[in-house]
């Protein structure tokens, strides 16, 4: 993989995570933290993975990789999110999340222009 590519895959990570984070009321640390955490803070990581995933269409191997994690590990997260979305208050909140991330815009999409 190209490294702007994964760059570019892990800046969307990190902002599904600080979506979730705040989503979830948990700190992006806990999101981030290598072991699992409290189940809450699990679950935002899970959402987090699913939504890069979803919202970015990204392949599991490349949200993998932008989470520094392996495909199982994302492939579990997207079942058991996909799971929850059972629950028709869980599914609005991950549709609004999902919204959101989709309308962001991308990096190459706003102009920068340095006046002097």
């Amino acid at each position: 993989m190209r490294t702007n590519t994964l760059a570019l895959d892990q800046a969307r990570a990190r902002l599904a995570q600080q979506a979730a984070a705040y989503a979830f009321g948990v700190p992006v640390e806990e999101i981030n933290a290598p072991t699992r955490g409290r189940a809450r803070a699990a679950l935002a990581r899970q959402a987090a993975i699913y939504l890069t995933h979803v919202a970015f269409e990204l392949s599991l191997n490349r949200v993998a990789d932008a989470f520094g994690r392996d495909r199982s590990t994302a492939a579990h997260a997207c079942h058991r999110i996909e799971d929850a979305r059972d629950d028709p208050a869980f599914d609005a909140a991950m549709e609004d999340l999902e919204a959101c991330l989709r309308s962001a815009p991308g990096p190459d999409l706003i102009p920068f222009r340095m006046t002097q």
